[in-house]
């Protein structure tokens, strides 16, 4: 098990488990083998509600199919019992919880969980329940998971490990690229006029995470070769080689991302580049074709 000892205000020693969400795209053997326990979104598909985790859990490459097919998907939040019940047996076995939450300018994920910290600690007021709300989402997200796991596994207490990603999650990047734009028309992320006009000429739009943890258009670029060159470049301008990992997220085909994951190993600075498929959660908003960029710059993002 990787714990890590803590006092509490009373002098008692205590160990702490990290709690998060499916949006983190993290693997399945990823959380198993780091002692993490996952909650999941839903999503629901011609009236059927599937599970983002577990042996039974709704894959992308079926999602993206059946959008494909004309399907239009919707995502739940995870409900307040649903935290209740995690966030009650790890405090009655004895740990305190860390959770690491989906950005709560993207969801109401993260007001679930202060709901039911609330009504845990009435019923246990010496329950410690520590609640970071990360303002990400995806691989960016699961890039902060993977920094609190390493903290922890360093013997970082829970104040110490919160410290730290108050420090880096403000200096986390995230630069995205949609290539099927009516989905983030459905989203609402742009108009529908915008969608059909874009799609007509090639334009893909680069979108990013702004300091509130919300997604914004941040720019248009004709055709998709540009379009990554531009994400490429904005990953790398302001890289903290302190943080020599990148991570990137795509939906459909790995043959883009892995052409993206060669670019960036021959620049200076980036050592490692893990290629995650974006989970179903992210990819119902997104579509087929995605890729996302995510990595820490030296200064905050503005």
């Amino acid at each position: 098990m990787n714990r890590v000892l803590s006092t509490n205000q009373k002098g008692v020693t205590m160990t702490y488990k990290i709690v998060t969400d499916s949006t983190t795209d993290l693997s399945e053997s990823y959380i198993n083998s780091h002692d993490i326990i996952m909650l999941g979104l839903t999503v629901t598909l011609a009236d059927i509600t599937y599970q983002t985790i577990g042996e039974n859990r709704l894959t992308s490459d079926f999602l993206l199919k059946k959008m494909a097919e004309g399907a239009n998907p919707v995502t739940s939040q995870i409900n307040v019992g649903q935290f209740l019940e995690v966030f009650k047996s790890v405090v009655l076995a004895g740990d305190e919880v860390l959770y690491i939450g989906f950005s709560s300018g993207l969801s109401g994920t993260l007001q679930s969980a202060k709901m039911a910290r609330s009504m845990l600690l009435e019923e246990m007021p010496t329950a410690k329940i520590t609640i970071f709300d990360t303002l990400a989402a995806a691989s960016g997200e699961g890039y902060l998971v993977r920094e609190a796991v390493k903290l922890r596994d360093q013997g970082k207490s829970v104040a110490d490990l919160v410290d730290s990603l108050k420090e880096i999650a403000p200096r986390l990047r995230s630069w995205v690229m949609a290539d099927d734009l009516f989905h983030l028309a459905r989203g609402g992320r742009i108009s529908k006029t915008a969608a059909t006009v874009g799609t007509l000429v090639n334009i893909k739009p680069i979108i990013d995470v702004d300091p509130d943890g919300k997604l914004r258009q941040v720019g248009k670029i004709r055709g998709k070769k540009k379009a990554i060159n531009l994400l490429i470049e904005k990953t790398l301008d302001g890289f903290d080689d302190q943080f020599p990992q990148v991570v990137i997220g795509y939906s459909g085909s790995p043959d883009l991302a892995e052409s993206v994951k060669t670019k960036l190993l021959m620049s200076e600075g980036v050592q490692q580049v893990i290629l995650t498929p974006l989970g179903p959660t992210i990819a119902t908003h997104t579509g087929t074709g995605t890729l996302a960029i995510f990595s820490i710059g030296k200064l905050k993002r503005v």
